[in-house]
């Protein structure tokens, strides 16, 4: 096939695509950074939201029917996306749809992922989509979903599955698949206790992304068919794949790096050491996830806010950053700055020094204070010669530590 011929191929898939965007999970394992907002509208990368990675997937693939599904604590990420995704062209068929949790069918919220789909199919059938996209919004990634589109086609799949190669340890979070030599998926299990490695290679895992897309009648065939089973959770992994991998032709498509083809970048930041280790990761020389390609921008809504500032320049008070990202409308007042990611309008005060922090927008450091390998969550109003991470008992006494050790301080801790 011709580039010409294969870029007409995709863009046809791409015009005939729904894409449903889950962004309803409660997100319990990051804790007080989830206790107001839902985690797809959690802050990423200094400006963004989590959500902006399938958004700017999708419209970067050039898919432009959009359907976001919502349910807990969703009105900050409403609003973000009432504010920053509100470009497309509704006269060209382009949209992006909120849809929140309706209990348009019972009196129950969404059930699972597949029941989510359910009740809102009366929505999918009114846009009248050939195919459906369906995608988590809570994960950070570049992905071009034309070619997974294409691929789908291809290979005459009634569904079409986005995998991943993980260590077989971390395979336990994940559905893990089994697959034939054309790709075809022959098992399929549900966060395993002992999952399956690939053949060959006694160490990794092939384990689903959450990325499905469907031919739409047999997605309508399938969820209508699962509303009907009580003994069902009505969801994707635990019950509609497990079901049609033998009866129906069910295709994994490897999310590979075309560069390179060795596995793609993808971070589930659903912990708050994943979160921290994609934030951290973000600040290397030569970051795995490239927030600097124009090729594939990623949207976001900004705040109107004036550039960064440092100021003082003294012995003793130098306001400085080093190996740090700094977002639009933060000032290092005096204040040192150290493998740290600033997020948009965030101060630091005089003889203050921050070390490995991740610090959302709006938070206040006072003067003199020592943090190092912390989250300091949104809207935190740090009192001066506050000191995180040098005491493991102060810091369990007063703040949240995770597993390994990384420190959480929420307003409403500085409040106790």
């Amino acid at each position: 096939m011709t580039p010409t011929i294969q870029t007409r191929f995709v863009s046809r898939l791409t015009r005939d695509t729904l894409a449903l965007i889950l962004a309803g999970g409660a997100g319990t394992r990051l804790g007080h950074l989830t206790r107001w907002h839902a985690k797809p509208a959690i802050p990423f990368g200094g400006k963004y939201r989590t959500i902006d990675f399938a958004l700017s997937n999708c419209i970067n693939s050039d898919v432009r029917k959009i359907g976001v599904l919502t349910q807990y604590k969703s009105h900050s990420l409403i609003n973000h996306i009432q504010r920053g995704w509100n470009f497309l062209r509704a006269e060209l068929g382009e949209f992006i749809e909120v849809i929140p949790a309706q209990q348009r069918v019972d009196s129950s919220w969404y059930l699972g992922t597949a029941d989510a789909v359910y009740q809102n199919l009366d929505i999918i059938r009114r846009h009248g989509p050939k195919f459906v996209l369906i995608l988590a919004g809570d994960h950070i990634y570049k992905m071009d979903y034309g070619l997974l589109l294409a691929h789908h086609v291809e290979t005459k799949a009634d569904m079409t599955i986005g995998c991943l190669e993980v260590p077989v340890d971390a395979a336990k979070e994940f559905g893990v698949m089994a697959v034939d030599e054309t790709g075809r998926i022959t098992g399929f299990s549900e966060k395993p206790e002992h999952p399956e490695s690939i053949p060959g290679d006694p160490d990794r895992a092939l384990a689903s992304m959450g990325i499905y897309v469907f031919n739409t009648g047999f997605l309508f065939e399938q969820v209508l068919k699962d509303a009907q089973i009580r003994a069902s959770h009505h969801d994707f992994g635990k019950d509609i794949i497990p079901r049609v991998i033998d009866r129906y032709r069910v295709q994994s498509y490897p999310f590979r790096d075309p560069s390179t083809n060795g596995q793609a970048y993808w971070r589930d930041v659903g912990t708050i050491d994943a979160y921290f280790d994609a934030s951290m990761e973000l600040l290397e020389v030569t970051p795995p996830l490239n927030l600097y390609d124009r090729e594939w921008p990623i949207w976001t809504h900004q705040e109107q806010l004036p550039p960064c500032k440092f100021v003082f320049d003294d012995d003793g008070r130098r306001g400085m950053a080093v190996d740090s990202m700094v977002s639009a409308g933060c000032i290092v007042s005096g204040a040192l700055v150290r493998n740290s990611l600033l997020s948009y309008d965030v101060s630091v005060l005089e003889g203050s020094e921050l070390n490995q922090c991740v610090v959302l927008p709006r938070a206040r450091i006072g003067s003199n204070c020592r943090i190092r390998g912390a989250i300091i969550d949104q809207d935190c109003e740090v009192p001066p010669g506050t000191v995180v991470g040098e005491d493991l008992a102060a810091d369990t006494e007063r703040f949240h530590r995770s597993d390994r050790g990384i420190v959480l301080v929420s307003p409403e801790m500085l409040h106790r």
